[in-house]
C-alpha cells in the first residue's frame, strides 16, 4: 500500500495511527517495535478491541464525509483531512487482524467490547481481505487530494463503495 506522499501530514497520520493503534493494545509507542515481533503480548481480545475502535473512527471520519455530500455543504479542506485519517486507518486495519483474532461463532452474542463480528472468511480470503482494505485506503487518499467538489463527490462514493462490499463480505452480524 504505497502511496507517493506529497506532505509530512500524512507521515503525522500515519504515526499516529500507529501511535493510537499500540496505546489500544496497551503497547507504550516507543516500544511498539520491539512488542509487534513477540504476538504473546497482546491478548486477542486486545487486538479486537484496538481494530473496533479503528472502524469506529473511521466511520465516524466516513459519516462527517457523507454528511457534508448529502446536505451539499463541502469543505474540501476538512474533507481532506478526515479521508486522509480514513486512508491512513484503513492502511493499518489489516494487520490488526492476527489469527489469534479469529474469535466468531455461530449463535453466540458475542461481548460488545471485547467480541468480534469479524467473519472467519478474513483469516481464509486473507488476500481479498487486505485487497480491499488497500483500494478503500486508496480511495479515501483519492479524496484527501480532490481539490474539486465533483471529484470529492465521486471519490467518496467509490469509497462508500468499497466499503460496503467489504462488510458484505467479512461482517457477521449473526
Amino acid at each position: 500500500m504505497c502511496f507517493k506522499q506529497s506532505s509530512s501530514r500524512r507521515s503525522r497520520a500515519m504515526f499516529a495511527a500507529l501511535s493510537v493503534a499500540c496505546l489500544m493494545a496497551g503497547l507504550p509507542v516507543t516500544t511498539w517495535r520491539a512488542q509487534a515481533q513477540d504476538q504473546s503480548a497482546a491478548k486477542p481480545e486486545d487486538v479486537i478491541v484496538a481494530r473496533k475502535t479503528a472502524m469506529d473512527t473511521l466511520s465516524d471520519r466516513m459519516d462527517q464525509i457523507e454528511q457534508m455530500v448529502s446536505t451539499n455543504k463541502i469543505n474540501i479542506k476538512a474533507g481532506q483531512e478526515l479521508a486522509d485519517t480514513v486512508s491512513v486507518l484503513l492502511m493499518a486495519f489489516p494487520h490488526l487482524f492476527p489469527p489469534a483474532s479469529n474469535q466468531w461463532k455461530a449463535g453466540v452474542d458475542p461481548d460488545p467490547v471485547t467480541g468480534t463480528f469479524a467473519s472467519p472468511d478474513v483469516w481464509t480470503r486473507f488476500a481479498d481481505f487486505y485487497k480491499r482494505a488497500t483500494d478503500a485506503s486508496k480511495a479515501a487518499y483519492d479524496i484527501s487530494r480532490a481539490d474539486k467538489e465533483d471529484d470529492f463527490k465521486k471519490h467518496v462514493q467509490e469509497l462508500r463503495t468499497d466499503c460496503n462490499a467489504c462488510h458484505a463480505a467479512y461482517l457477521k452480524m449473526q
